[in-house]
């Protein structure tokens, strides 16, 4: 078919025109020399007009016939090496590339195209070396020190990364992706004064900047300043309330605020607009699920999320888990069962049918259940710590110390494990191992408030070194100063040492944090006892007695005490 010349000459004029960044036109970066001409011109035009029609090998065969007259041309180079990378065969785009800055060093476009091949092929130094190349022909250009701090973060070189970007912000302040790849670089080194500057000088440059505003509200949320976010994201959308992504945003934040209204009618807004968004559909039952047990509604949600996506283990899970607070046991074990062993929440999921066995009073099918896992050779330890606890529960103490001491040999350092290992040793009465093995938490974790208090309550009921003990109590509390079980050990070494008044002070803190449990009460109870205060201890037996209405503890102390008219 012949074409008409007029309109390949301006076809051939705008490609051109428009090949070129702005800046590129401006400063004369396209050379009269680079400009094809002859029969060069015709092929080089018919390479454009086939690759505008998708017909990208004849685009190659013309873009090389036009190479032929112009062996050495940059601009053919760098447009045939486009080509290559859309075929995919990007190997020849950078010998085309590679020879491309051999005959013309200083051609900028084919070192920054080069450069990001080999950024894509995690050939990072030579990727950094063309970029440095691009900034020595042209300190001015601005991508290719973002492109460099991209390369340095991904090698973790984060200084160098913050180097290239204060670099670039010299040359324009005001440049936005370079605001804003500070704010992430700093953030990487948890620098997150510098982070949160950052991040708001970009806001300051356009304060519609979805990515910036997003990442300025996670990092408000994971400093647990999320009343900063939630004010951020709703000054947004009052300038614009159509914005879904800020709305989740919000949503979100509310949520792990635990201001599960709120959230949810976020979440419901957005449905009004799109009801297809599966992941507002969840997050909306996680609101309704655990903010006013809307189990209904949550169901429903969750039912919509896996029509959309069948496979999503999420949904299923909390799908199950909200039958399971309906009672209805069997649909709850169905949808748990569901979740493949390959999903990260198989352990969580089957853990979830073990309580319900439990629940259903069937504790030693539970113990099969989990049992079954840890001998096809599970190493997760979840599942070593459920079965522990389901044999104390079932007073197997012998068996519980033995899995508990299989999850160490699987891993040594986790905490937890040696903390219920101690916990443990003490219902054995094995005093000295229990002791042992606090002393092993705290060599992992020195500032470990529970292993602390712990070893200091041990010794103040045994009545054994209770100055130790009360050093002890005291620097775990200050690590956690309201906590009420180290206020009541505190008060329980007080007890043990005939200091009643001090005595009473901490016990009473406890019991006002903690009033349903038997163990505190017994304390508060004994010390009015000593102090001569036979009625309030007979009231706070009492009180306790009621939440816990089995405890022969308290049953016993009840009848034994003595008022004074008696």
């Amino acid at each position: 078919m012949i074409r008409n010349t007029a309109i390949i000459i301006i076809l051939f004029s705008s490609i051109v025109a428009c090949t070129y960044s702005p800046y590129e036109r401006q400063t004369g970066a396209l050379e009269r020399a680079e400009i094809p001409v002859s029969n060069e011109y015709h092929h080089y035009s018919l390479g454009v007009l086939f690759a505008l029609d998708g017909e990208i090998d004849k685009a190659i065969d013309e873009y090389k016939s036009a190479l032929q007259f112009d062996p050495e041309s940059p601009y053919l180079m760098s447009e045939l090496a486009t080509l290559y990378i859309k075929k995919g065969e990007i190997k020849v785009a950078v010998g085309l590339l590679k020879k491309s800055v051999t005959c013309n060093p200083e051609h900028v476009d084919s070192h920054i195209l080069l450069g990001s091949l080999y950024g894509n092929l995690k050939e990072y130094k030579d990727a950094i070396h063309e970029y440095k190349k691009v900034i020595e022909i042209d300190p001015e250009k601005q991508e290719a020190y973002l492109f460099l701090s991209l390369l340095y973060r991904e090698n973790k070189d984060y200084n160098s990364a913050i180097d290239a970007l204060n670099n670039l912000l010299k040359i324009d302040p005001s440049n936005l992706m370079g605001n804003y790849y500070l704010a992430k670089t700093y953030a990487a080194v948890e620098r997150y004064d510098e982070t949160e500057a950052w991040f708001q000088k970009t806001l300051d440059i356009k304060p519609a900047f979805r990515p910036a505003l997003i990442d300025l509200g996670l990092l408000y949320r994971s400093q647990d300043k999320d009343d900063k976010a939630v004010e951020m994201y709703r000054d947004f959308l009052q300038n614009d309330p159509t914005d879904i992504k800020i709305r989740f945003e919000l949503g979100r934040t509310l949520l792990k605020l635990k201001r599960y209204d709120s959230a949810a009618e976020e979440f419901e807004k957005i449905l009004e607009r799109d009801r297809s968004l599966a992941d507002v559909s969840f997050s909306l039952g996680l609101a309704y699920f655990f903010g006013g047990e809307e189990y209904d509604r949550a169901i429903g949600e969750f039912l919509e999320v896996l029509e959309a996506r069948p496979d999503d283990y999420r949904a299923m899970y909390f799908l199950g888990y909200t039958y399971e607070k309906k009672e209805q046991y069997e649909d709850a074990m169905k949808r748990l069962e569901a979740i493949p062993e390959d999903s990260e929440l198989f352990a969580v999921a089957r853990i979830r049918m073990g309580f319900i066995l439990q629940e259903e009073g069937h504790t030693e099918k539970a113990i099969e259940l989990i049992r079954k896992e840890i001998e096809k050779g599970s190493h997760d330890l979840e599942f070593y710590r459920f079965l522990a606890a389901l044999y104390e529960d079932e007073d197997r103490l012998e068996d519980a110390e033995d899995i508990l001491k299989k999850g160490i040999s699987l891993s040594p350092e986790d905490i937890g494990l040696h903390f219920r290992l101690g916990v443990l040793y003490g219902k054995r009465n094995k005093q000295q191992e229990s002791i042992e093995e606090m002393e092993t938490v705290l060599i992992l974790d020195p500032d470990n408030a529970d292993a602390i208090n712990f070893i200091g309550y041990s010794y103040a009921e045994r009545g054994t070194k209770l100055d130790e003990a009360e050093r002890l109590i005291k620097k775990a509390l200050r690590l956690k100063p309201d906590n009420g079980y180290i206020m009541d050990s505190l008060g329980w070494v007080y007890f043990k040492q005939n200091r009643i008044k001090q005595a009473i002070e901490y016990l009473e803190k406890a019991w006002d944090l903690l009033p349903e449990d038997p163990t505190i009460a017994g304390h508060l109870g004994d010390a009015y006892q000593k102090d001569g205060q036979m009625e309030k201890a007979l009231n706070v037996y009492k009180r306790a007695l009621n939440f816990n209405p089995q405890n022969n503890n308290l049953k016993e102390k009840i009848t034994n005490i003595r008022m004074p008219s008696e």
